[in-house]
């Protein structure tokens, strides 16, 4: 802290953060040392102020068909900057120039999901997730781009086909499923016998 002339007896204590509670000592100091500290002040809370800080990590995708899944990582206490905490939550498909805007009034939320059946699966969106408070509405992050839920496969596998290989053991084989934009990629099968 910056030394302040013997005659003074006040000081103003500037760049502190919003909606802190801080608590201040006083040490006089002359050419042979410094002396004890004063004891703490009382503590006083600095005013609240519009959140500055915007939440990182926005990604997503996954979930059902017909959702949009949006997470993003929350912004810790002290950077709320006041009361009333919350997220705001754009996405548009890409392309569009209208944004679609959602209010998440939960501290501790890090996940918004919405849901309309004229989504089509593996659709490409533009999300951006900003911050709000009392004070009002704070920073925006950057775009990223989020894919809404893909669906189930809309087709069987083709050629199946049964080799016996011993008494107890068949080997079954089939032509994968292609790639399809709107049903995503094929994780796995299932093979049934009867």
């Amino acid at each position: 802290p910056e030394v302040i002339n013997g005659r003074t007896h006040k000081a103003t204590v500037v760049d502190l953060s919003p909606w802190v509670e801080y608590e201040f000592r006083v040490v006089a100091s002359n050419s042979v040392g410094i002396g004890e500290p004063s004891r703490p002040s009382a503590l006083l809370k600095t005013k609240a102020a519009v959140p500055v800080v915007a939440p990182t990590n926005i990604s997503g995708g996954g979930g059902s068909r017909s959702e949009l899944v949006i997470t993003w990582e929350p912004v810790s206490e002290e950077l709320q900057n006041g009361e009333g905490f919350g997220y705001i939550v754009m996405f548009r498909p890409l392309g569009s120039t209208t944004w679609t805007k959602a209010v998440v009034a939960s501290v501790e939320s890090s996940k918004y999901v919405y849901r309309n059946e004229s989504i089509t699966p593996l659709s490409p969106f533009e999300v951006k997730v900003g911050v709000y408070n009392n004070e009002g509405e704070g920073t925006l992050s950057s775009i990223s781009i989020v894919y809404s839920g893909e669906d189930e496969p809309q087709m069987a596998p083709a050629g199946a086909s049964a080799l016996s290989v011993s008494a107890a053991a068949v080997e079954v084989s089939w032509l994968p499923i292609p790639w399809n934009r709107h049903t995503g990629r094929v994780l796995g099968y299932e093979v049934r016998g009867w």
